[in-house]
């Protein structure tokens, strides 16, 4: 019934997804199992893609070749550019999307994808042979062969979901929990753990007053992820979201449901993420603060149902109903399910290689969720890599790996391989120390080239970016000849505050002013106004970054050549950490734990980040 397969992917999650697509994409014969035909790409928790650093990461899943960015432009009901008033190495794209059309333009793309064949089943165990992988057994006995395998389970393995006093085994609520993995890789000497995440109440639309909360508008100019030419929607186009705030009197409810709590009562094992904390963590760890922001967020264009981002929470359900009908604009909310915590099984990822190879078992690689992870987007992400790589696996080819300088996916990777991690890792900014560099709007010019080597990304990406950096080129070099006369700018200069010109100055020079822009002097000068008029916004973008930022960008280059010594500064075992004040209190703690002997090992510890590094580094007069 079933032939041997290249690569076989586990699970059809963000991870299972961005692997299947990446190896079929390149050329393998690829088979995708899951439990649920119906719930391939689920958006599990909130409808929204990107964010701040996760952002990032789409678009560097899209320029390499992958799909998540033009399911997330084709789906999203909302764009908005996060982080704007900051540098461009903050900006970060996020897409509030319809739930539904998310998940169907997914399953669409890979039903279009050649390659791809699929199978509803749950995976009991593996076939292992002298210390490769050779297949999967699923739970109706059937045998399938594969030279590759991906295991993308998310929180499917032994999930066990809370409510309360109440928990029953899930992978998501209503859905069966998969068993017999963990055990047998277990077994086979894998280190296993457990992790815990969790989801808020889903709310009916029609049971709020939207007048008692802060509208949230879409931005004005849609980039959505994808470097493709993709149909977006209008601005006009758009949903509202909302925002609403908890009070003193909320909190009071919610303490009111602690001793029926899973996570405080000890039911509750595995760590939960510490940067997405559930409601009743937040009233705990922030008692101080007499409110916290709740993101009101649609569910799709065709539905009611609302998602209360902010207050994710176990609590049994009657205490969420209560609490949340104390929330402005919740007065007379209708559930259409509670919130609820799941614990599941993982693997710590410093058993795997870079490529997200098992360290123990060759041709079997882990992705997403099981490798310690939360987030779509992380997920994703590493699907990616471990689909590329189980691909050139099966053909004998080189392994692909991103560095620290080349990618978020890069450092999210080493973070994971180096560090390890105890609670779900969330990727932030402040994780990579190039940030400067690895922006959301270069993320084309960083990676497709690379893609395209790898066969992922296809011709019309490197048509569309050869394009782009001929383009940039033009401008760059246009500016730098274009000479303002003092005349014509003057005015424009006075009216902003900025110093009037005493002689002709190139358009570069000028815009390396604070406050101005390439936009700004083409309102201003006519003439450079023209012959600028035929060049897509985002190449004007582009160069008016790279001109800005010029000075810094070259800083963080010498930065990727020094951080390549870390391995040679070695730290005193005396060393006082107290000392210094500006150390993270995460940091701290985790410094004195482990005492690293080197800059290179303290700097993959898990939570001591990029900027606790430099300080360190800063202090030791290197």
């Amino acid at each position: 019934m079933f032939k041997e397969y290249d690569v076989i992917v586990v699970g059809a999650g963000h991870a299972g997804c961005e692997a299947a697509a990446a190896a079929a994409n390149m050329g393998s014969k690829v088979l995708l199992i899951t439990m649920n035909m119906q719930t391939i790409a689920q958006m599990s928790c909130n409808p929204a893609m990107g964010g701040i650093a996760k952002g990032q990461i789409v678009r560097e899943i899209d320029a390499l070749g992958g799909y998540s960015g033009v399911v997330s432009d084709k789906s999203m009901i909302q764009f908005r550019m996060l982080n704007k008033s900051k540098g461009p190495g903050m900006w970060s794209p996020r897409t509030q999307n319809d739930r539904m059309l998310f998940a169907g333009t997914w399953r669409e793309m890979l039903e279009a994808t050649p390659n791809i064949d699929f199978w509803q089943d749950m995976v009991k165990g593996l076939i292992v042979s002298r210390g490769t992988v050779e297949g999967v057994v699923t739970g109706m006995g059937q045998e399938i062969r594969a030279k590759s395998l991906v295991l993308t389970n998310g929180t499917f393995l032994n999930g066990v979901i809370h409510i309360g006093e109440k928990q029953f085994g899930g992978g998501r609520i209503g859905e069966s929990k998969a068993t017999g993995i963990t055990e047998q890789l277990v077994e086979l000497g894998f280190e296993s753990d457990r992790l815990k995440t969790g989801t808020p109440p889903r709310i009916d639309g029609r049971s709020l007053d939207y007048s008692k909360m802060e509208v949230q508008d879409g931005d004005e100019e849609i980039v959505g992820f994808s470097y493709l030419p993709i149909e977006r929607i209008k601005p006009k186009q758009q949903r509202n979201c909302w925002v609403t705030y908890t009070s003193p009197e909320v909190h009071e409810i919610l303490r009111t449901g602690f001793e029926k709590s899973p996570m405080y009562q000890g039911r509750i094992k595995g760590s939960g993420p510490r940067y997405c904390p559930s409601i009743e963590d937040k009233i705990s760890r922030f008692a101080e603060r007499e409110r916290h922001q709740l993101f009101v967020e649609p569910e799709g264009w065709n539905t009611v149902e609302i998602y209360v981002n902010g207050f994710s929470t176990s609590l049994p359900e009657e205490v969420q109903y209560k609490a949340l009908q104390m929330v402005p604009g919740f007065e007379n909310c209708k559930f259409f399910r509670p919130g609820y915590a799941i614990e599941y099984d993982y693997f710590p990822p410093t058993q795997l290689k870079f490529t997200l190879e098992t360290k123990l078992i060759r041709n079997l690689f882990f992705a997403g969720q099981i490798n310690g992870t939360t987030g779509y987007e992380e997920a994703a992400c590493q699907g990616l890599i471990a689909g590329i790589n189980a691909h050139r696996n099966v053909h004998e080819l080189e392994p692909f790996i991103l560095q620290r300088s080349d990618a978020y996916i890069g450092v999210l990777i080493d973070d994971l391989i180096n560090k390890g991690t105890d609670e779900p890792y969330r990727m932030f900014t402040s994780r990579a120390e190039f940030r400067t560099l690895l922006r959301q709007d270069n993320a084309d010019l960083r990676l497709t080239q690379l893609g395209y080597n790898i066969g992922l990304a296809k011709d019309d990406r490197m048509e569309l970016l050869r394009e782009k950096q001929t383009n940039i080129e033009v401008v760059r070099n246009l500016l730098a000849d274009f000479a303002i006369e003092p005349s014509t700018a003057n005015d424009y200069l006075n009216s902003i505050g900025s110093s009037p010109l005493n002689e002709r100055t190139r358009a570069s020079k000028l815009i390396l002013r604070p406050g101005i822009g390439i936009n700004d002097l083409k309102n201003v000068i006519p003439a450079l106004g023209e012959s600028l008029s035929g060049f897509d916004p985002l190449v004007l973008e582009q160069v008016e970054i790279q001109l800005k930022y010029e000075v810094y960008i070259e800083k963080e280059k010498e930065l990727v050549k020094k951080m390549a010594t870390l391995e040679d500064l070695v730290i005193p075992e005396s060393f006082n950490y107290d000392k210094l004040s500006a150390l993270s209190t995460e940091a701290r703690q985790k410094l004195k734990k482990i005492k690293p002997g080197t800059l290179g090992q303290a700097s993959r510890i898990s939570g001591v980040n990029p900027s606790d590094v430099q300080i360190l580094m800063v202090y030791m007069g290197r």
